[in-house]
């Protein structure tokens, strides 16, 4: 794996220093300056398949909003399972700016964080305890195996296209009793009082964003299968909770206001970097026809009369302790309560 906190250009010791050099730093320059795409906006150049959303500096600034705006609708959580006091080895899946890391490795000392993304936009002062590298997660993994105490993952949407996969090899890593932890947005509208008109440009993003997502490989729903498929793996106590996360400030309770806020604010002024190249590719809108949407869009963000959100998904699990555990799963998901929501 390629760790951009260290000089990628410099040979290993015994290495003969000749065309590979200038190689690599055509490979190192190429990847750290990313690809100019749809609506002039920069997006990652590594890794075998598209991620739908840039890496410039407007949607990295949008990234560690998020984080701030999901701290609040977790009551100031980073995660929620129940985790080793003690964890050795955490993995983030999709790091992005690489702010997650920096929290969990300040909350946990002891502990080596890897945060992993095929755009090298982390920083470069970061905890001892910390580091980041550059790969595609879709890939098959160098890391050891049963070495991890915590993987998790958020807002991988647009970017993963086999989630089964994925769980698998969460599962292989993870040591035995280590949990896996996804969280996402779904990108499903919802409204529990109708407000929200069927014909609305509102419920039209998110009908768009179904279609779109589908044809982009990246169902925006699959969140909404992480519990069976955890599940079919091999997880124990795998937990499902699931989130009102409002599009705007509409909810009367203080929190949730103030979580809709930073929502509204998040669609309004990202909502060109969310849907340029998902509805390009994915819809084959041209440029002109997704900014005209957005614009339609932008009136129903404001208003406050569209009592909508979006389902924030949680899911985690643990891996068993042994084979003998692994197989007495299934008994042990019948005593498991409903998904819960919030």
């Amino acid at each position: 794996m390629f760790d951009p906190s260290n000089d990628p250009i410099q040979p290993d010791e015994g290495a003969e220093v000749g065309s590979t050099r200038s190689s690599l730093t055509s490979i190192s320059e190429s990847v750290l300056k990313g690809v100019v795409g749809e609506g002039q906006r920069t997006y990652a150049a590594y890794g075998k398949e598209e991620y739908g959303f840039p890496m410039d500096e407007k949607e990295l600034e949008r990234i560690d909003l998020c984080h701030v705006k999901y701290g609040a609708l977790l009551d100031k959580r980073l995660f929620l399972a129940p985790i080793v006091e003690d964890p050795a080895r955490i993995l983030d899946l999709g790091c992005g700016t690489g702010i997650w890391c920096v929290d969990m490795a300040e909350e946990y000392p002891g502990a080596q964080v890897v945060g992993v993304d095929i755009a090298p936009t982390q920083p470069e002062w970061v905890p001892p305890n910390c580091q980041f590298e550059l790969d595609d997660i879709e890939q098959e993994w160098t890391w050891k195996e049963n070495t991890a105490d915590f993987i998790f993952c958020r807002d991988l949407i647009l970017s993963i296209r086999d989630f089964p996969r994925l769980i698998d090899q969460c599962y292989k890593h993870l040591k035995p009793g280590g949990w896996a932890e996804f969280h996402c947005v779904t990108g499903v509208l919802q409204c529990d009082d109708d407000s929200v008109p069927s014909d609305s440009h509102f419920q039209a993003m998110s009908d768009n964003l179904m279609t779109a997502c589908n044809n982009f490989g990246t169902p925006v729903d699959d969140p909404m299968r992480w519990k069976g498929w955890f599940e079919d793996r091999g997880f124990e106590n795998v937990t499902e909770r699931i989130f009102k996360l409002p599009c705007n400030p509409w909810p009367r309770d203080k929190r949730l206001k103030l979580v809709g806020a930073w929502e509204q604010h998040n669609l309004l002024n990202n909502l060109e970097g969310m849907l340029m190249r998902l509805f390009h590719k994915g819809l084959g809108w041209s440029e002109d026809e997704i900014l005209l949407f957005s614009a339609m869009l932008r009136k129903d963000i404001k208003n406050l009369g569209f009592h909508a959100y979006w389902p924030f998904i949680t899911v985690y699990g643990r891996k068993p302790l042994s084979e003998e555990t692994a197989a007495d799963t299934s008994t042990q998901m019948a005593q498991q309560p409903a998904a819960e929501t919030s």
